[in-house]
C-alpha cells in the first residue's frame, strides 16, 4: 500500500470515527479480524472499485484496446491443469489483461467469490453457487497399489470395498464419492482424512489403504499404483462460477466466454485407460 502501519492505523481509526461503527477487532494473541459490519462494508467497497474498472475497460474497449485485470481462484487439481491453459489462450487474444491466481480448497474459492475477493473460480458446485457453468466432467476411479487382492478384479463395486480401510480427500473432493457408496447401499470404512490426493496417493503406495479419486488427480500416478473402473460409473463437474454476469467487467466476460470455448463441457467423463504400473492416457 506503501504506507507504513501507523498511518493505516490512523487512516482506519479515522474511517471507524467517519462511519460511527467497529470496522477491525484488534487482538494482540489472535491478530486482526474484520466485524461483522466491516465484512458487509468491506464486500460493497470490492463492487465499486470493481466498477471503476468496468469503466476503464468500456473506455479501453472503444477505443479498440483490452485492458483489465481477472483474479482467478481454483482448487489444486484445477489450478494445475486448467488455468494455465485457460491463460496460454487468454493471452493469444487479450495480450495487455492481467492475470493473479490464487489457490486453496473448494469452499475456499466459494468464500472468495461470496466476498468478492476473486473475480472467478473453478470449483465444485454446491448450495451456495449461484452463477457458475459447467466446464468439465471427470470420470471417478478406484485407486489401489498393484500387489492389492482387488487388482485381480477389471470393475470395482462399492461391495468390494466395504471393508477396505478407505483414503478420502475432503474440502470438496468427496461428495460423489460417498454419493457412489451411497448409491449402493453401503459406507465406506474411512482410515484417513486428507486434504492433498498427492498425500493420498502416496499413503496408497505406502499399503495404507485404498481410495477412489477423479480423473485429473490422476494424471502422473507414481509406478506401483494402479487404476480400476467403478460400477456404477461415477463423475464430478468442475464449473467455472462468478458473480451475476451482468456485474462482470468486461475482462471477466472474455475469460468465462473463453473458458466455456475451450472447455466444451460433454456429459461423458474421459476415459482412462490403466495398466499394470499405473502408466495411462486418455482415450
Amino acid at each position: 500500500m506503501n504506507m507504513t502501519q501507523p498511518a493505516v492505523s490512523r487512516a482506519v481509526t479515522t474511517l471507524e470515527r467517519e462511519l460511527g461503527v467497529t470496522l477491525l477487532i484488534r487482538d494482540r494473541r489472535h491478530g486482526v479480524a474484520l466485524t461483522p459490519v466491516g465484512e458487509r462494508i468491506v464486500r460493497t467497497f470490492r463492487d465499486i472499485l470493481q466498477g471503476y474498472d468496468k469503466i476503464d475497460q468500456e473506455i479501453a474497449s472503444e477505443k479498440g484496446m483490452e485492458t483489465g485485470s481477472v483474479r482467478i481462484g481454483a482448487f489444486p487439481v484445477a489450478a494445475t491443469y486448467l488455468v494455465p491453459k485457460l491463460i496460454r489462450q487468454m493471452k493469444q487474444h487479450y495480450p495487455n489483461l492481467e492475470f493473479s491466481i490464487v489457490e486453496g480448497t473448494i469452499a475456499d474459492v466459494q468464500e472468495w467469490l461470496d466476498n468478492r475477493e476473486i473475480d472467478v473460480g473453478l470449483l465444485i458446485p454446491s448450495d451456495k453457487t449461484a452463477y457458475s457453468y459447467p466446464l468439465y466432467r471427470e470420470g471417478i476411479y478406484a485407486v489401489m497399489r498393484e500387489d492389492h487382492p482387488l487388482n485381480e478384479k477389471e470393475i470395482i463395486s462399492p461391495e468390494d470395498l466395504r471393508d477396505e480401510p478407505m483414503l478420502i480427500c475432503k474440502a470438496g473432493y468427496e461428495p460423489p464419492v460417498l454419493k457412489w457408496f451411497e448409491s449402493a447401499g453401503e459406507s465406506p470404512t474411512i482410515k484417513y482424512i486428507l486434504y492433498n490426493y498427492r498425500t493420498a496417493l502416496q499413503m496408497i503406495l505406502a499399503g495404507e489403504g485404498v481410495a477412489v479419486m477423479s480423473e485429473l488427480s490422476l494424471l502422473d500416478l507414481p509406478p506401483g499404483i494402479v487404476l480400476k473402473q467403478i460400477s456404477p460409473a461415477a463423475y464430478r463437474d468442475i464449473h467455472i462460477a462468478s458473480g451475476p454476469l451482468e456485474d462482470c467487467t468486461i475482462a471477466v466476460k472474455a475469460f468465462i466466454e473463453t473458458a466455456r470455448k475451450l472447455f466444451p463441457f460433454e456429459a461423458k467423463p474421459t476415459e482412462i485407460s490403466c495398466n499394470l504400473y499405473g502408466r495411462h492416457g486418455q482415450t
